[in-house]
């Protein structure tokens, strides 16, 4: 089952409800791209940031048999 922009930016916002910025592009449902922009962010290596985006899509990126299958993430605090 592909995962779609709206349904994975919804996923995002309810994990980040203080991100000042989410943005998620991708039409296939197998290959998209998300930026955070989220305070939370601020003192953790990148590793750690795109870790806690991952907890958030509750398992849609598991292995081969994930919904979803690449994405490319921007991760930061805001400015």
């Amino acid at each position: 089952m592909a995962v779609y922009a709206q349904e994975l930016e919804d996923m995002l916002r309810e994990a980040f409800p203080n991100a000042t910025q989410i943005v998620v592009e991708g039409t296939d449902g197998k290959h998209m791209s998300a930026m955070i922009v989220d305070e939370s962010f601020r003192g953790k290596n990148r590793v750690q940031q795109q870790r806690s985006v991952y907890a958030a899509l509750k398992g849609k990126m598991d292995g081969p048999n994930g919904d979803l299958h690449a994405l490319a993430l921007t991760t930061k605090a805001p400015e």
